[in-house]
Protein backbone atom coordinates (compact mmCIF):
# COMPACT_ATOMS: atom_id res chain seq x y z
CA UNK A 1 0.00 0.00 0.00
CA UNK A 2 0.82 3.09 -1.12
CA UNK A 3 2.33 5.44 2.60
CA UNK A 4 1.47 8.53 1.25
CA UNK A 5 -2.49 7.68 1.16
CA UNK A 6 -4.44 6.59 4.54
CA UNK A 7 -5.68 3.61 4.80
CA UNK A 8 -9.16 5.00 4.83
CA UNK A 9 -9.72 6.17 1.33
CA UNK A 10 -8.99 4.66 -2.15
CA UNK A 11 -7.38 5.98 -5.20
CA UNK A 12 -9.56 5.14 -8.29
CA UNK A 13 -9.16 5.12 -11.59
CA UNK A 14 -9.65 9.18 -12.08
CA UNK A 15 -6.58 9.26 -9.50
CA UNK A 16 -9.35 10.85 -7.00
CA UNK A 17 -9.13 9.71 -3.31
CA UNK A 18 -12.50 8.94 -1.93
CA UNK A 19 -13.77 7.00 0.97
CA UNK A 20 -12.79 3.19 1.25
CA UNK A 21 -16.46 2.73 1.54
CA UNK A 22 -16.94 3.42 -2.20
CA UNK A 23 -15.05 0.74 -3.37
CA UNK A 24 -14.25 0.22 -7.70
CA UNK A 25 -18.14 0.42 -8.19
CA UNK A 26 -18.89 3.66 -10.54
CA UNK A 27 -22.70 4.06 -9.19
CA UNK A 28 -21.53 4.16 -5.39
CA UNK A 29 -18.26 6.64 -7.29
CA UNK A 30 -20.95 8.60 -8.20
CA UNK A 31 -22.98 9.08 -5.63
CA UNK A 32 -19.98 9.41 -3.09
CA UNK A 33 -18.82 12.71 -5.39
CA UNK A 34 -22.16 14.41 -6.23
CA UNK A 35 -24.67 13.21 -3.37
CA UNK A 36 -23.22 11.82 -0.04
CA UNK A 37 -22.77 14.38 2.35
CA UNK A 38 -23.99 17.26 0.30
CA UNK A 39 -26.38 19.86 2.26
CA UNK A 40 -29.91 18.96 0.83
CA UNK A 41 -32.79 21.23 1.63
CA UNK A 42 -35.23 20.48 -0.91
CA UNK A 43 -38.33 19.00 0.85
CA UNK A 44 -39.37 16.41 -1.97
CA UNK A 45 -35.48 15.00 -2.12
CA UNK A 46 -35.50 14.57 1.62
CA UNK A 47 -39.12 13.10 1.74
CA UNK A 48 -37.04 10.33 -0.98
CA UNK A 49 -33.92 9.83 1.51
CA UNK A 50 -36.18 9.26 4.50
CA UNK A 51 -38.06 6.70 2.11
CA UNK A 52 -35.18 4.80 0.72
CA UNK A 53 -33.05 4.92 4.22
CA UNK A 54 -36.18 3.18 5.54
CA UNK A 55 -36.03 0.42 2.64
CA UNK A 56 -32.53 0.07 2.72
CA UNK A 57 -32.74 -1.36 6.49
CA UNK A 58 -31.28 -4.32 6.73
CA UNK A 59 -29.47 -4.25 2.90
CA UNK A 60 -27.00 -2.24 1.20
CA UNK A 61 -27.57 1.02 0.18
CA UNK A 62 -26.22 0.23 -3.08
CA UNK A 63 -28.62 -2.40 -4.09
CA UNK A 64 -30.93 0.28 -2.94
CA UNK A 65 -29.41 2.91 -5.52
CA UNK A 66 -29.38 -0.12 -8.42
CA UNK A 67 -33.09 0.09 -7.91
CA UNK A 68 -33.68 4.16 -7.15
CA UNK A 69 -35.42 4.66 -10.58
CA UNK A 70 -38.04 1.73 -10.33
CA UNK A 71 -38.53 3.36 -6.82
CA UNK A 72 -38.99 6.85 -8.20
CA UNK A 73 -41.42 5.07 -10.71
CA UNK A 74 -43.14 2.83 -8.38
CA UNK A 75 -43.52 6.07 -5.46
CA UNK A 76 -44.34 9.07 -8.21
CA UNK A 77 -40.65 10.67 -7.86
CA UNK A 78 -41.49 10.66 -4.22
CA UNK A 79 -44.26 13.30 -4.45
CA UNK A 80 -45.72 13.67 -1.06
CA UNK A 81 -49.19 14.38 -1.90
CA UNK A 82 -49.40 11.34 -4.65
CA UNK A 83 -47.70 8.89 -2.34
CA UNK A 84 -49.59 9.96 0.48
CA UNK A 85 -52.80 9.59 -1.77
CA UNK A 86 -51.55 5.70 -2.61
CA UNK A 87 -54.14 3.07 -0.81
CA UNK A 88 -54.51 -0.55 -0.57
CA UNK A 89 -54.41 -1.49 -3.97
CA UNK A 90 -51.67 0.60 -4.56
CA UNK A 91 -49.11 -1.70 -1.45
CA UNK A 92 -50.60 -4.80 -3.40
CA UNK A 93 -49.47 -3.65 -6.93
CA UNK A 94 -46.22 -2.57 -5.61
CA UNK A 95 -45.71 -5.84 -3.87
CA UNK A 96 -45.71 -7.26 -7.21
CA UNK A 97 -43.08 -4.80 -8.72
CA UNK A 98 -39.30 -6.59 -8.42
CA UNK A 99 -37.74 -3.25 -9.69
CA UNK A 100 -38.46 -2.28 -5.72
CA UNK A 101 -37.67 -4.13 -1.84
CA UNK A 102 -40.78 -5.85 -1.84
CA UNK A 103 -41.56 -5.16 1.79
CA UNK A 104 -45.07 -4.83 2.94
CA UNK A 105 -43.76 -3.00 6.06
CA UNK A 106 -41.73 -0.49 4.07
CA UNK A 107 -43.75 -0.05 1.32
CA UNK A 108 -47.01 1.20 4.16
CA UNK A 109 -44.03 3.00 5.68
CA UNK A 110 -43.14 5.31 2.67
CA UNK A 111 -46.89 6.11 2.20
CA UNK A 112 -47.70 6.76 5.90
CA UNK A 113 -44.53 8.81 6.22
CA UNK A 114 -45.91 10.90 3.33
CA UNK A 115 -48.48 11.44 5.43
CA UNK A 116 -46.58 12.13 8.25
CA UNK A 117 -44.89 14.55 6.66
CA UNK A 118 -48.34 16.51 5.03
CA UNK A 119 -49.57 16.69 8.44
CA UNK A 120 -46.55 18.69 9.88
CA UNK A 121 -46.32 22.20 11.13
CA UNK A 122 -43.29 22.57 9.75
CA UNK A 123 -41.34 22.25 6.74
CA UNK A 124 -39.26 18.97 6.74
CA UNK A 125 -36.32 20.54 5.93
CA UNK A 126 -36.63 23.16 8.56
CA UNK A 127 -37.26 19.98 11.04
CA UNK A 128 -34.55 17.51 9.85
CA UNK A 129 -31.56 20.57 9.90
CA UNK A 130 -32.93 21.68 13.72
CA UNK A 131 -30.75 18.01 14.54
CA UNK A 132 -27.76 19.00 12.78
CA UNK A 133 -24.94 18.79 15.55
CA UNK A 134 -22.32 21.46 15.21
CA UNK A 135 -19.77 20.62 12.37
CA UNK A 136 -16.94 18.83 13.02
CA UNK A 137 -13.48 20.58 13.73
CA UNK A 138 -11.65 18.45 11.11
CA UNK A 139 -13.09 15.39 9.02
CA UNK A 140 -12.37 12.09 10.60
CA UNK A 141 -9.41 10.26 9.99
CA UNK A 142 -10.22 6.98 10.10
CA UNK A 143 -13.53 4.79 9.35
CA UNK A 144 -13.82 3.36 12.44
CA UNK A 145 -14.32 7.18 14.11
CA UNK A 146 -17.70 7.45 11.99
CA UNK A 147 -20.32 6.66 14.57
CA UNK A 148 -23.44 4.42 13.60
CA UNK A 149 -25.59 6.35 15.84
CA UNK A 150 -25.49 9.77 17.49
CA UNK A 151 -27.37 11.94 20.53
CA UNK A 152 -28.65 13.75 17.50
CA UNK A 153 -29.77 11.11 15.06
CA UNK A 154 -31.85 9.53 18.39
CA UNK A 155 -32.99 12.26 18.99
CA UNK A 156 -34.59 13.18 15.03
CA UNK A 157 -35.43 9.19 15.31
CA UNK A 158 -37.72 9.98 18.02
CA UNK A 159 -39.35 13.00 17.19
CA UNK A 160 -40.16 11.42 13.93
CA UNK A 161 -41.46 8.67 15.83
CA UNK A 162 -43.76 10.74 17.34
CA UNK A 163 -45.18 12.65 14.30
CA UNK A 164 -46.15 9.16 13.13
CA UNK A 165 -42.97 8.04 11.05
CA UNK A 166 -41.76 4.54 10.74
CA UNK A 167 -38.99 2.78 9.60
CA UNK A 168 -36.99 5.62 11.14
CA UNK A 169 -34.93 4.44 13.58
CA UNK A 170 -31.20 6.04 14.84
CA UNK A 171 -29.06 4.15 12.55
CA UNK A 172 -31.38 5.08 9.88
CA UNK A 173 -31.37 8.44 10.26
CA UNK A 174 -27.81 8.87 11.18
CA UNK A 175 -27.32 7.42 7.70
CA UNK A 176 -30.12 10.22 6.30
CA UNK A 177 -27.71 12.84 8.21
CA UNK A 178 -24.78 11.39 6.40
CA UNK A 179 -26.26 11.09 3.37
CA UNK A 180 -28.07 14.88 3.35
CA UNK A 181 -25.25 16.45 4.61
CA UNK A 182 -26.22 17.45 7.87
CA UNK A 183 -22.64 15.64 9.01
CA UNK A 184 -19.80 15.61 7.06
CA UNK A 185 -18.14 12.43 7.28
CA UNK A 186 -15.70 12.61 4.20
CA UNK A 187 -12.54 11.31 6.09
CA UNK A 188 -9.39 12.88 5.85
CA UNK A 189 -7.99 12.59 2.51
CA UNK A 190 -10.87 12.31 0.57
CA UNK A 191 -11.13 14.73 -1.83
CA UNK A 192 -14.64 16.30 -0.91
CA UNK A 193 -13.67 16.58 2.92
CA UNK A 194 -12.05 19.66 2.20
CA UNK A 195 -14.81 20.54 -0.54
CA UNK A 196 -17.13 23.13 -0.28
CA UNK A 197 -21.09 22.47 0.25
Amino acid sequence: MNRDVPESVLVGPDGLSRCRWVGDDDEYRRYHDEEWGVPQHDPRALFEKVCLEGFQAGLSWITILRRRPAFRAAFHDFDPEAVAAMGDADVERLLGDAGIIRHRGKIEAAIGNARAMLAMDEPLDEFLWSFAPAPRPAPPRALAEIPAVTAESTALSKALRARGFRFVGPTTMYALMQACGLVDDHVAGCYRAAAPA
